[in-house]
């Protein structure tokens, strides 16, 4: 699931006047799964991993809307677009630990180890990964890079097999952040390659420490981040799961960040003299994912039923409390391709009855809603947001137990398709709208796990194909508007809202900014101590 604002990553972190840096504190609202991110799709792991302890070729400017530098500083594209050549920043050093200590600075080796695991499956890491690489694989990546290869110790080249608009922007992304191939040698002779996930080895602007699970991770600034220092030193992942305790922590100052507030909190943060409401529209979307897989939900009129129950307006106002806009698909409005004009489900109850009498269920079915135990940005009120869907269903017969499973269990099974009803979200990580119809949608989102609907159209994902081999934008957004339009007429998802990003923070607190990906990006924050 998911991705980051880095526009600050450049930039001069530290002048004269925050010469000592002092800790920071963020509240954050789950566990990681692990800290090898390749193997996860969820923000909360991105966010503690990816965000501060790695560094991509390129990163995905928000505010511009485009791809810029990191461990490359330069790249150029073939007119055909099929070849790539990244020169790679010089003298880049990986972090130095108590259980690594790096011999070299980065190089083109680092790079090919760290896609050739995740593309080739004789590569001596490729099956380490338990939870094998969801998003490389719904991405189609494999069939895509034909060719990796190191030109001199600092230049990269990918030759794919045909041209994707997508490839650079897909860098950007937390699975594609680039690992020390050294450390990963010394993993392998020492018959320890799990550490990998939980001793992790970056570039990044924060260096891993210790990680208590359900409690806190601890990370140290980096003395050698090719940006500079850090401003702030410690930084802390207090996992503070319940919503309000995470306010109440950022009002004793024991938190000088809280992430994931619910929309209550927003507005009494906002009276509050000591803190400061941070906010940006989301490039996010809050759904119910239907599992076509499963009987009777394998019927589109079911399906449909259960959008034309469901009273959205409702939902919203309890839910969000006006923080969030109705979503009618996929897309937020903010995506180029959004298509405006889709017609949506509006609450029907009779049609909706209709529509199961017409699949053979007049008198309902027996299913089950999933949903995690704490609030998010995407789903702030998990209890009540599941009752809601609850109650509407009844209405029409069906007869749904509401099972609340612990976030990091309720990931793993639900991507091995073992749901039936499930709240979820979905946050771009790049900007483009594939980013949304790869792994949400396509036939190989369904074996990665990362395709939640579980569906599988060949009409569906040639649509999807089709819109990542030009760079034409018009011609994209055609034929996403058509893939958008096939997803609602076929009723994959319940699609609930798209929010507003919010964060919490101290007014002392300088230099954060909200991502509208949900990505975490702490290398230009310092604090007025």
């Amino acid at each position: 699931m998911r991705a980051a604002v880095l526009p600050l990553l450049f930039a001069t972190l530290l002048g004269p006047a925050f010469a000592q840096a002092a800790a920071l504190s963020v509240c954050t609202e789950a566990s990681p799964e692990g800290f090898d991110v390749v193997q996860y799709n969820s923000l909360t792991t991105t966010n503690a991993s990816a965000d501060v302890l790695m560094n991509r070729l390129v990163e995905f400017d928000a505010r511009e809307g485009q791809v810029v530098k990191s461990l490359a500083e330069s790249w150029t594209v073939s007119p055909d677009g099929l070849v790539y050549e990244f020169k790679l920043r010089p003298e880049v050093k990986f972090h130095s630990t108590g259980y690594f200590k790096p011999t070299r600075t980065l190089d083109a080796d680092d790079v090919l180890f760290s896609f050739q695991r995740m593309l080739y499956p004789a590569h001596s890491w490729h099956k380490i990964a338990q939870s094998g690489y969801p998003h490389a694989q719904s991405l189609q990546l494999p069939s895509l890079i034909k060719q990796i290869d190191a030109l001199d110790p600092l230049t990269v080249r990918f030759t794919l097999d045909h041209p994707d608009a997508t490839f650079l922007a897909t860098l950007s992304m937390g699975f594609a952040s680039i690992y020390s191939a050294e450390y990963a040698d010394q993993l392998l002779k020492a018959g320890t390659p799990e550490k990998l996930n939980s001793q992790p080895i970056g570039t990044g602007p924060f260096v891993f420490n210790r990680f208590q699970k359900d409690a806190v991770i601890r990370y140290r600034a980096n003395p050698d981040y090719f940006a500079g220092k850090p401003g702030v030193d410690p930084l802390i992942f207090a996992i503070t799961p319940d919503a309000n305790v995470r306010l109440q922590k950022l009002k004793r100052d024991e938190c000088q960040i809280a992430l994931s507030p619910k929309p209550l909190d927003i507005a009494a943060a906002s009276e509050d003299s000591a803190l400061k409401v941070e906010k940006t529209e989301a490039f996010m979307t809050a759904f119910v994912a239907i599992n076509s897989q499963h009987a009777p939900l394998d019927k589109p009129e079911v399906r449909q039923a259960i959008n034309l129950a469901f009273d959205k307006p409702s939902y919203l106002k309890a839910v969000f409390e006006d923080t969030a806009v109705a979503a009618n698909g996929p897309y937020p409005p903010n995506t180029w391709s959004y298509a405006k004009d889709l017609p949506g489900y509006p609450a029907d109850l009779d049609k909706a009855k209709a529509l199961l009498g017409k699949a053979g269920l007049k008198d309902g079915f027996n299913t089950t809603i999933w949903t995690r135990p704490q609030g998010s940005l995407l789903n702030p009120n998990p209890s009540l947001g599941a009752q809601l869907l609850q109650a509407d269903l009844g209405k029409i017969g069906i007869k749904a137990e509401i099972r609340v499973i612990e976030w990091g269990e309720l990931i793993r099974r639900a991507k091995a398709g073992e749901h039936d009803l499930l709240f979820m979200g979905w946050a771009g990580d790049n900007g483009d709208p594939d980013n949304f119809l790869s792994p949400q949608f396509s036939c190989a989102a369904v074996k990665s796990g990362t395709n939640f609907a579980r569906y599988c159209d060949q009409r569906l994902d040639q649509l999807i194909s089709a819109g990542k081999t030009t760079t034409d934008q018009s011609v994209r957004s055609r034929l996403y508007q058509q893939a958008q339009t096939l997803i609602q007429q076929q009723a994959l998802w319940l699609p609930l809202a798209h929010p507003t990003a919010a964060v919490l923070t101290r007014k002392e607190v300088q230099g954060y900014q909200v991502s509208p990906f949900g990505r975490q990006d702490f290398a230009g924050v310092h604090t007025l101590r």
